[in-house]
């Protein structure tokens, strides 16, 4: 028995862009009106950049951290060329090109030129020291490399010690964005609990929480850092202190946060989707995470990410001075500290390229955090 199958041709309503609006989610909302942010997403994007950066610096560094070659003390910078000259014809082949040694007439001391004449030949994914990505997957292949190991191969220049300057700069950028992303983690935690209690609570408990803030704010920061920077033994492990720093930077970051918050708790707790929910059995800490947070999101947000260069800027300043982070942790600041002379910048001014990475992140991440704020209140104009 033959079944007969009818095909609707009812046509599927197509909705529009006003429709589209109103059964939205809110997460639906907050992406269409980020991605409208054109400067935002860019930055976005140059943010999940550099985070890479930072997880995978062992394969993009050339060289390890530390590894030095007194040979080339303050060798300069040598550029990358792809193609070069033969006798048949113009070639492919990736290179840079190796050094004289020329003696300086007035100092009488000797220079690194660069010869244009003499050429090193650069492998892309090449093998070289052997690392663990992420510490975990042993490997030994970094993403440019010489051929020959004992041929030069300085993209940025090299230090006092004959370290790699680009090798350096990019495993600086694990541990100053890995301390900016903690010490942010932490203040929002602090910010969030203990404005949240004050506001939510008040009484005794609120006046004990904002004395602690007063307290705290009337502190110049500058010599409260280099108070509590100092206070650390400087037997510390690199480990051990750049906790420590994380921990300083975030004591000093959570108390505007919480200041907002517990105003913000001051005035939502009448209000009547609160009441409800109190009414409804609904838990303190569900009413508080559920209903109220959500409803400044984009404060917190903007102030996560305007926070986070706050952080990195904290502790570059207090490891240029020498109060922060110290060798053999690398990070921008204990590099910017390698400039803090003139005569050094005198002999190698490309060791001021330390302070362009954090001139970069600062900048997108405050244009990150204004596009994450526009976006997390959708109706607004």
């Amino acid at each position: 028995m033959a079944v007969e199958t009818r095909v609707s041709s009812t046509p599927v309503p197509v909705l529009s862009d006003e429709s589209r609006l109103f059964v939205a989610s809110q997460w639906q909302l907050m992406w269409w009106r980020f991605r409208k942010h054109k400067v935002a997403l860019f930055s976005a994007i140059v943010t999940i950049s550099i985070y890479l950066v930072a997880i995978f610096a062992e394969f993009l560094a050339p060289f390890p951290v530390d590894k030095y070659e007194a040979r080339y003390t303050y060798a300069p910078p040598q550029g990358i060329h792809f193609f070069v000259d033969t006798e048949e014809g113009r070639k492919f082949q990736p290179h840079v090109n190796d050094y004289t040694v020329e003696i300086d007439p007035v100092a009488l001391r000797r220079t690194f030129v660069v010869d244009p004449e003499t050429v090193v030949p650069v492998r892309f994914f090449s093998t070289g020291e052997p690392y663990k990505i992420i510490g975990l997957i042993p490997w030994d292949i970094h993403l440019v490399g010489p051929v020959d190991k004992d041929q030069p191969m300085y993209l940025l220049g090299a230090d006092r010690l004959g370290r790699d300057v680009f090798s350096r700069l990019i495993h600086g950028t694990r541990i100053s964005m890995s301390i900016g992303l903690l010490g942010v983690t932490l203040s929002l935690v602090l910010g969030i609990l203990l404005g949240g209690l004050s506001g939510y609570y008040g009484g005794t408990i609120d006046n004990i929480i904002q004395r602690v803030i007063e307290f705290l704010r009337s502190i110049p920061s500058i010599p409260l850092w280099l108070g509590l920077a100092a206070a650390m033994p400087p037997d510390w492990s690199p480990i051990r202190t750049y906790f420590a720093i994380t921990v300083i930077l975030s004591i000093l970051g959570w108390t505007g946060l919480a200041r907002v918050v517990r105003g913000r708790f001051l005035s939502l707790r009448e209000e009547d989707f609160v009441m409800a929910a109190k009414l409804d059995g609904t838990s303190e800490m569900s009413i508080i995470l559920r209903y109220m947070l959500p409803s400044f999101l984009s404060h917190i947000i903007a102030s996560i990410t305007l926070a986070i260069p706050g952080m990195i800027l904290a502790e570059t300043s207090l490891s240029f001075l020498g109060l922060g982070l110290r060798p053999p942790v690398v990070s921008w600041g204990v590099l910017l500290k390698e400039a803090q002379n003139v005569r050094a910048v005198a002999t190698a001014p490309w060791l001021l390229l330390a302070a362009l990475p954090v001139i970069i992140t600062v900048l997108v991440l405050n244009f990150l955090g204004d596009g994450l704020r526009d976006a997390a209140d959708p109706y607004s104009r």
